[in-house]
């Protein structure tokens, strides 16, 4: 009987912990395969650290990982994967928006398949507005039409994962993971799992949109190159116009078809294009020498301060 872990990635979540944690636990005491759960602490500034501390006291099957200050979402599914060691892992929200009582399910779907990854297919997204839904959906396609990886579309971090998955991903060094993504490159048979995603149970999404923009952008700048491509066809295209326009200039010269020291409006407008194109493709270039200079650094994903019901520092 193959072993599971739950990891569920916490950030300002007293609200719902209590009945997360119920939730969970019931569907796991209702498996016969030996499950646990492994809650990340993501610096979280409520009573986030108490009530997981609370648990983990009641129940020695919890186990606690709390980082030194907010990292983010990806390094707290990175922490809860590198800390699993169980043969089966879930990656779950806290906020109960993929709900737990899938993961019998989800169980079922990998024994059935003999599946490396069971991945989550939202076929409908309660509790989130028309622009929350219509970006996501663009966000998904886009990253697709531009990555050399096929990533599922309208798939979030819900997903079951196996041991050997696990062990390919603790292998990747790169800073800023994009979980779902680095999956997808793991390769491996994965199959996908149809569901609703209900609302948030309480509290607010973690995922405003400062933090959906800076998301995606590392989603795309880590998984493609494309974008660099494009602005060097972009850079090509605007030569050609420039090209174009000064022949055109100075035929109209010579012949008497145009009177280019009259053309202030047109002069303006060629500037501010190609002025506009420059600063376009340095900002493009900025991206990725940001992410070298990251990288470079090699700080680590997280730093731990203290975990609970490990048996192992």
């Amino acid at each position: 009987m193959k072993s599971l872990s739950v990891i569920v990635p916490c950030y300002n979540e007293e609200s719902v912990m209590a009945e997360s944690y119920r939730r969970t636990k019931q569907v796991l005491q209702a498996l016969t395969n030996p499950a646990g759960i492994i809650y990340i602490n993501d610096g979280s500034s409520d009573k986030t650290r108490t009530i997981l501390n609370e648990i983990a006291v009641a129940d020695p099957q919890v186990k606690v990982i709390h980082f030194s200050r907010n990292f983010g979402h990806q390094s707290a599914v990175t922490a809860g994967i590198n800390h699993c060691d169980t043969d089966l892992a879930i990656i779950l929200d806290a906020d109960m928006q993929d709900p737990p009582e899938l993961i019998p399910d989800m169980l079922k779907r990998q024994e059935a398949e003999q599946a490396n990854v069971v991945y989550c297919v939202r076929q409908s997204r309660e509790g989130e507005g028309v622009f929350k839904k219509l970006s996501s959906k663009l966000f998904y396609r886009l990253l697709n039409a531009m990555c050399e990886v096929d990533i599922p579309l309208d798939t979030g971090d819900f997903r079951l994962i196996d041991r050997k998955v696990m062990a390919e991903f603790d292998r990747l060094k790169e800073r800023g993971k994009y979980i779902r993504g680095l999956i997808s490159w793991v390769g491996f048979k994965q199959v996908p799992f149809y569901y609703e995603r209900e609302a948030r149970i309480a509290g607010e999404t973690k995922y405003p949109l400062r933090k959906m923009l800076k998301f995606a952008s590392n989603a795309l700048l880590y998984f493609s190159t494309r974008p660099l491509r494009m602005v060097m066809g972009l850079g090509f295209f605007t030569v050609l116009i420039g090209l174009a326009l000064g022949i055109w200039t100075t035929l109209g010269k010579l012949y008497g078809f145009s009177k280019a020291e009259s053309g202030w409006t047109s002069i303006i407008t060629t500037i501010i294009f190609f002025g506009g194109v420059q600063l376009i493709t340095t900002g493009v270039l900025g991206q990725y020498i940001g992410i070298l200079f990251d990288e470079i650094k090699a700080r680590p994903d997280y730093i731990i301060e203290e975990k609970k019901n490990f048996t192992k520092s």
